[in-house]
């Protein structure tokens, strides 16, 4: 069951709020929302991935984002990039 994320948007979809730990169905449903927001085969630079976590989030800090993502294996990393896990970039 996919669990409903609106509670944690604000009128423009962007993400308001973490929930807690206790909420962990609904931090997994905001991950796989956030990596539909990264293109499949492309690579992200830091600097892009942090722009797209703030255009669409009002966190104060949205790096937590981008550390659940990449813990949570929906992004990967190297040399400084990040992909998609699902879709690991060629070159």
């Amino acid at each position: 069951m996919t669990k409903s994320i609106a509670a944690f948007q604000d009128e423009h979809g962007r993400i308001t709020g973490w929930p807690s730990d206790r909420r962990r169905a609904h931090q997994l449903a905001i991950l796989d929302h956030l990596t539909g927001l990264f293109e499949p085969g492309r690579r992200y630079s830091e600097d892009e991935v942090s722009a797209l976590l703030h255009d669409h989030s009002t966190l104060e800090d949205p790096s937590v984002l981008l550390t659940e993502l990449v813990d949570g294996d929906y992004l990967a990393t190297g040399g400084g990039d990040y992909w998609r896990a699902d879709a690991r970039p060629n070159g």
